[in-house]
């Protein structure tokens, strides 16, 4: 049986503002943890407005606990000189959850596309390697529900597994919300259904 990997990484907070310059041209990079294309947008439009006389904005994203949902964007460089320089680095730190913007202000001499090419990507790494990387396990939430004297048998699987509260709700008919490492979470959603009088679900 294959094991599928259930962690990833990526950052806690936002990185410092790191500078590269090459040729007059100031290259500012950052890197945010987000969640949702809401936050990159919001981060985005932070950004424009902190740096409004900036040249170019250029960005990449990747998000999801599988690395499913990724973008780049070259905001006006030639094509593929900006966005995916900055996204190659995501895939050279492993990350995901995060977003990288580079803001370019333009130094009056033309870098060429490999000149371009190489500030984005040292920017973005620089950003990277000023944030603190973090990995964190990929998990399934489950809701336990069960009468009250069964309550210690249940706490004792819990504690003995190691597992997440997430939410509890203890009167007569109890509630707990627990969150498990997903691939440990078929095992442990065993465990329960075992046990008579403790209803398992997965959220």
């Amino acid at each position: 049986m294959t094991v599928q990997k259930d962690t990833f990484k990526t950052i806690v907070k936002p990185s410092p503002e790191v500078l590269f310059k090459d040729r007059g041209s100031k290259f500012i990079g950052y890197a945010f943890p987000v969640t949702s294309e809401e936050e990159i947008k919001e981060h985005l439009r932070q950004l424009k407005k902190q740096h409004h006389n900036a040249r170019h904005w250029c960005y990449a994203w990747q998000l999801g606990e599988q690395y499913e949902k990724y973008r780049a964007n070259d905001d006006g460089e030639p094509s593929n000189s900006a966005g995916m320089p900055i996204y190659g680095q995501l895939q050279s730190f492993d990350v995901t959850r995060i977003l990288v913007v580079v803001v370019r202000y333009f130094g009056g001499t033309k870098l060429g596309v490999g000149g371009l090419i190489q500030a984005y990507k040292t920017a973005a790494q620089f950003a990277l390697e000023a944030s603190m990387i973090v990995e964190r396990t990929i998990d399934d939430d489950f809701l336990l529900r069960f009468d009250y004297p069964e309550m210690n048998t249940v706490m004792r699987i819990i504690k003995d597994e190691d597992l997440t509260i997430k939410h509890q709700k203890m009167e007569m008919d109890c509630e707990i919300t627990i969150s498990i490492r997903k691939n440990n979470s078929e095992r442990i959603y065993q465990v329960f259904e075992n046990i008579y009088k403790v209803n398992i679900k997965k959220l």
